[in-house]
């Protein structure tokens, strides 16, 4: 006989349900106070708020109604929702360790501790608590910074944007009413804003490593720490040097020399995850925004605010392609060896997030391509534009060609599909599977011609 399957077993047996819950939850709960009358200027439609919510929960940034149709109280809603959303999974981590008397399971403490590495942290609570630390640390000080700048500049409301600011760029949300005017006149508040853009995409392992070294508590950075910030300053000052290449006398040539690679080195910093634009990214060229693409792909470090694959799991397939593992599946970099299940993890989680990834395109093909059996086309549609927002949206990096606007419903409902997976979806790869059991059969060995 069959026996039922309790729900309150199926979820225990999945934290990756918890994470959805929460993230569901949140989305629901932003919908209805965006729906508000106090929260717009106008009424929202149904789908406007969700899309709205959920673009923020996924710290997304991407838009179909502008931050100046919401009232003051809106924007706050917006402002919670990306700051609740960006610290999502250690937020609902804090959720389980404040409850009085709760015991953790093994597994959700294991599941706390991929916020640590070995000599780092290892109690939950503590890695809870510094990971508040940090972010309300870097945020009060980018706010401090950007108020004084926005007071400066002669902003109405001078002190709420600059918390805004602080808040959406340490969370890689990339929302702002001011872009693109802003930038060129204050490069003072790029750099801000980059820095905080950085410390929120390289990681709470990354900052408290760092931290510990600075103060000499450990004499160097954990491995971790140095694969995260040696890509990262590659992907970062690469795409600087590339873009300044292909827009200097082009899109940046007005402006003189030090400006223009101020501006290559923001978009290179902020299309990987925040998602601020200086300008259109349909006037970028074509070699330029094809690097956008990959950037945003590629996206920012593990246990960190930023979405993408992670520049680690890049680290490992690039390692991959160029280096052959030895006898045991293991392959020796930097005086370190990456072993076989590491290889493997990040080589699954790679093709798993590529697979949902053309899931998501070619749903948005059939939905808004030529031909589409849903409705009318949209008239001068083309693949990039459709890719790129794809991309937007799948790596949280919230750029697009300004395709957002003219979607049709079931556009939008495939671009929230696809900022959940890119959120909520990649990290529950990541988790480690439950209930899998080993058992001891050997199986006949299985030959397949390759290559």
């Amino acid at each position: 006989m069959i026996k039922p399957l309790k729900i309150n077993t199926f979820f225990r047996k999945s934290d990756a349900l918890y994470l959805l819950a929460f993230f569901l939850v949140l989305i629901a709960l932003g919908t209805a106070l965006l729906r508000l009358p106090a929260a717009s200027e106008r009424a929202l439609s149904l789908m406007d708020a969700v899309f709205t919510a959920a673009s923020a929960v996924c710290v997304t940034g991407m838009g179909i109604v502008g931050l100046d149709t919401f009232s003051r109280f809106g924007q706050i809603i917006i402002l919670l929702l990306i700051q609740i959303g960006g610290l999502g999974i250690i937020s609902f981590s804090s959720i389980l360790l404040s409850i009085p008397g709760h015991r953790l399971a093994i597994r959700q403490r294991n599941w706390i501790l991929e916020f640590s590495i070995n000599g780092i942290e290892y109690n939950p609570r503590r890695i809870v608590g510094n990971i508040l630390l940090l972010t309300l640390c870097f945020e009060a000080a980018g706010a401090a910074l950007l108020s004084c700048m926005f007071y400066r500049s002669g902003f109405e409301d001078w002190a709420f944007w600059g918390i805004f600011h602080a808040v959406t760029a340490f969370c890689n949300a990339g929302l702002s009413p001011f872009q693109p005017e802003y930038p060129a006149a204050q490069p003072a508040i790029l750099i801000i804003l980059m820095i905080l853009t950085i410390a929120g995409g390289l990681g709470f392992i990354v900052l408290q490593d760092a931290a510990q070294v600075i103060l000499r508590k450990k004499p160097r950075l954990s491995y971790h720490s140095r694969v995260v910030l040696l890509m990262s300053a590659a992907l970062i000052f690469g795409g600087a040097l590339i873009f300044f290449i292909f827009e200097r006398n082009r899109l940046y040539g007005e402006m003189s020399g030090p400006l223009a690679a101020l501006n290559t080195l923001f978009q290179s910093v902020v299309c990987r995850s925040s998602g601020f634009a200086l300008t259109p990214q349909k006037m970028l060229s074509q070699p330029s925004r094809m690097l956008t693409g990959i950037l945003m792909l590629v996206g920012g470090a593990p246990g960190s605010i930023a979405g993408g694959l992670k520049v680690t799991t890049i680290f490992v397939i690039c390692i991959v392609m160029i280096r052959k593992p030895d006898k045991y599946g293991d392959i020796k970099i930097f005086h370190h060896r990456l072993t076989s299940d590491t290889i493997n993890r990040a080589v699954v989680y790679f093709l798993k997030a590529v697979a949902l990834l053309v899931i998501c395109v070619t749903a948005l093909f059939i939905t808004e391509g030529r031909g589409s059996p849903l409705g009318e086309p949209l008239t001068g549609n083309n693949a990039e534009a459709i890719v790129f927002e794809v991309l937007g949206a799948f790596s949280t990096a919230g750029i697009t060609l300004g395709l957002t606007p003219d979607l049709s419903t079931a556009g939008k409902l495939v671009i929230l599909a696809a900022m959940f997976a890119g959120r909520v979806g990649l990290i529950a790869l990541a988790f480690p599977a439950i209930g899998h059991k080993n058992y001891d059969v050997t199986y006949p060995e299985g030959s397949v011609l390759l290559g």
